[in-house]
């Protein structure tokens, strides 16, 4: 009998080695690619038995979406961090989050491959991602707009709901493929929030 014939459903918690799995999985894929993770090697990284990672993660496709989970939290962690250091100014709150996300994926390969399940585009990870990219792109939405809700920006929750698109949209884009710096960017996308929420009149021509 295999160790997969026996493979437990694991805890959505796991236990103690489940973080530290996870954690080496990305670091594989980061350096050798997503072809190389297996259990055996993960338990040897991380100093286990392979049943003991079959316990903690279950498959390998539970394992991927263990790992994109972990991204996914990263991602928005930056996010709420990055609003609350301006609590009063929200064009400033879109700054720093758009800079924060951008720094966090430069490299980083998981994050590349959630923005590109989010636009169709074939990854690595694709059969991972696809039935799961509309609820990830949501996600990331629903955090921006409880965030951007609290500065109370004076358009209806319809205009708002379509500002929110367009700059998460806009965001993951360049996450896929940057066109300058993190920093760079992120002056182009809050000065163009700050319009559409009308929270700082354009120059007069």
């Amino acid at each position: 009998m295999t160790a997969m014939s026996v493979l437990p459903v694991p805890s959505s918690e796991g236990g103690q080695y489940r973080q530290p799995i996870i954690t080496a999985a990305i670091g594989l894929t980061a350096r050798s690619g997503w072809s190389t993770v297996t259990m055996a090697r993960l338990a040897e990284l991380v100093g286990v038995s392979r049943q003991t990672v079959y316990n903690e993660i279950g498959s390998k496709t539970a394992l991927a979406e263990a790992m994109v989970t972990h991204e996914l939290g990263r991602f928005l962690a930056v996010v709420g961090s990055a609003f609350e250091q301006h609590p009063g100014d929200l064009v400033a709150g879109i700054h720093e989050a758009v800079r924060a996300v951008l720094e966090l994926a430069d490299d980083n390969l998981l994050l590349r491959a959630i923005a590109s399940a989010t636009h169709g585009t074939d990854t690595e990870f694709l059969p991972f991602l696809t039935t799961r990219a509309a609820a990830l792109l949501t996600e990331a939405k629903t955090v921006l707009a409880e965030r951007v809700r609290g500065y109370a920006p004076p358009l209806d929750d319809d205009r708002l709901t379509v500002v929110i698109d367009l700059v998460v949209r806009a965001v993951l884009s360049h996450v896929m493929q940057p066109s300058g710096t993190p920093a760079h960017t992120a002056e182009g996308l809050a000065w163009v929030a700050a319009r559409l929420l009308d929270t700082t009149p354009p120059r007069s021509c």
